[in-house]
């Protein structure tokens, strides 16, 4: 379904699936000869259709955006985030509307739980470590719980070192269930205690959450617990009864339909739509046989009851954000992979130290330990099969990858071997998604940029990196992940600029997937100094490796 504006009006075409939703809009109209439906061209309009996954113009996106000016009023400014940083305008007033809204600064509570709906990039992170901030240093809470997919919980305490301006003591909770428990008891009683856990692990060691006793929960990409029938999602209800204040973190709060909003609103605030999933869906869903909908009504005051209590920002409208922003997403190792890795880096010290010390014997060893960081050994060049040792930096991408999907937004994935490159298309085709792919075999490269940049169901890019540096345009995206870098900073300069370049119109975005205490920080921190390590490998080789 998309939709262009025309003589103050949205007209919308391809629109058979959502046609029922359309009919309830008032003031439509049915234009046969064009096969279209037209709506008076209104805000709550706009929100219905961005509600039901409608593809807007140019035209119409730019009159939905509204510039978030860097010249807050007096009246958002009064609340100072407690960030060792200085918040962009967009992340202050976000922090302002939620610490208001929830009553943390001593105003009338409107409710005890916010919705930060920032799309990806945009600083969800940050803004509530602010909120969760304040209420600690003004008396409010002593316990914050935080609930993340398992391939971001390592993030928050990166965050949280660099950020958080006031005291805390944080625990990653992972490993077994005991393990688990017993990480949470361990917690220092020094500043705001913080437990950080993965969505799978909540429903088993819910008897040990609930008796530690948060009274802040914060839901990062809170689309995990979208179903209602869910464990995770009763269980994440059951702990928001302890809290007193909630926060609920998503750039994409509805994925598949409007239903989607219930479950994560009700850990929010149940008096918002209400305890009774059936009686939500009734009021919002035009039902069909087997009690499936088939159209949405009542959608203007979904939205409205929604925007209550939340803030809704997308970069496109965050315009102080810089050009370009780079993101380092902290990947750890299973514990299996990690006790290969190490094993590798003894094997290579000792090979290395009795033995002669070249360019090639170096780099080889080197990129074997790459290889294990990026979850796909290789036994040797020669041979075409390969191991894989570790998931952790695939999970991570999915993470990113369905986060990006579901924004609508398309992605590009940068990766250094073949074997990634399988695996993430394997991955993709396993989830249905279109994608374009350029890498050594590849023969017709323009039809697989011309389908990315075109085809509105091709949503993702996979390049290998030395294949796509040179000569391709891919700013259809705005976002590009870098699953594994080589030691060339030319290639990755000019990886960097396949979306940075003339035609793109939104603030760019790079992800860096660095596997924790590895070859990966050593890489990444070289080519951000502009360094490539193939240079001074021979004379460096002990700190590289180790």
């Amino acid at each position: 379904m998309r939709a262009v504006f025309r003589d103050n009006r949205i007209y919308i075409y391809d629109a058979f699936i959502q046609k029922e939703s359309i009919k309830v809009i008032p003031g439509r109209l049915w234009h046969p000869e064009e096969k279209a439906w037209s709506i008076p061209g209104t805000a709550d309009n706009l929100d219905i259709l961005e509600l039901l996954g409608c593809e807007l113009s140019e035209e119409l996106k730019a009159m939905k955006q509204e510039p978030i000016s860097e010249d807050l009023s007096e009246r958002e400014q009064f609340i100072l985030a407690p960030l060792r940083v200085t918040p962009y305008a967009h992340q202050l007033r976000g922090y302002n509307l939620a610490c208001r809204s929830m009553g943390i600064t001593g105003s009338k509570s409107i409710s005890p739980g916010f919705a930060l709906l920032m799309e990806m990039g945009c600083g969800k992170t940050i803004t509530s470590i602010a909120i969760a901030g304040r209420a600690y240093l003004v008396g409010e809470i002593k316990r914050l719980l935080i609930l993340a997919p398992k391939s971001i919980v390592t993030v928050w305490e990166e965050e949280f070192s660099k950020f958080a301006d006031f005291p805390y003591s944080l625990s990653v909770l992972q490993g077994s269930s005991q393990k688990k428990a017993e990480t949470l008891k361990s917690i220092s009683h020094k500043g705001l205690e913080i437990a950080v856990v993965n969505y799978d692990s909540i429903a088993l060691i819910e008897k040990e959450l609930t008796a530690w006793h948060p009274d802040f929960l914060i839901c990062d990409e809170s689309s995990k617990i979208k179903n209602p029938t869910a464990k995770m999602s009763k269980a994440a209800y059951r702990l928001s009864k302890l809290c007193k204040y909630r926060l609920i973190l998503t750039g994409t709060p509805i994925q598949n339909n409007p239903l989607d909003f219930f479950s994560q609103y009700k850990v929010l605030d149940e008096r918002i739509f209400g305890k009774s999933f059936y009686a939500f869906k009734n009021e919002y869903a035009v039902l069909g046989n087997f009690n499936q909908p088939i159209g949405w009504r009542n959608l203007s005051g979904l939205v409205k009851k929604a925007h209550a209590i939340a803030f809704r920002v997308t970069k496109e409208e965050a315009l102080d954000l810089p050009e370009t922003t780079d993101i380092i997403r902290s990947i750890a190792l299973e514990d299996k992979a990690m006790k290969l890795y190490r094993h590798f880096v003894k094997d290579s010290y000792t090979e290395l130290s009795k033995g002669e010390v070249t360019a090639t014997n170096i780099l080889t060893r080197l990129l074997r330990l790459q290889q294990i960081t990026g979850g796909f050994l290789r036994p040797d060049e020669d041979n075409e099969g390969y191991e894989q040792v570790s998931s952790a930096k695939l999970d991570a991408l999915e993470d990113i990858i369905d986060t990006s999907v579901s924004e609508n937004k398309k992605l590009v994935v940068i990766a250094r071997f073949i074997p990634e490159i399988k695996e993430i298309c394997k991955m993709l085709d396993k989830k249905n998604i279109q994608y374009s792919r350029i890498c050594g075999d590849v023969k017709d490269r323009a039809a697989e940029v011309d389908r990315f940049q075109n085809g509105s169901k091709c949503m993702v890019f996979v390049g290998q990196l030395q294949t796509i540096s040179m000569g391709l345009t891919l700013t259809a995206a705005s976002t590009m992940v870098f699953y594994s870098l080589s030691y060339n900073f030319a290639d990755y300069s000019q990886a960097r600029a396949r979306i940075h370049r003339i035609g793109q119109r939104n603030v760019c975005q790079y992800i860096h997937l660095v596997a924790k205490d590895t070859i990966d920080e050593t890489v990444l921190k070289a080519l951000e100094q502009k360094e490539s390590l193939a240079t001074k490998i021979v004379d460096d080789w002990r700190s590289i490796i180790k």
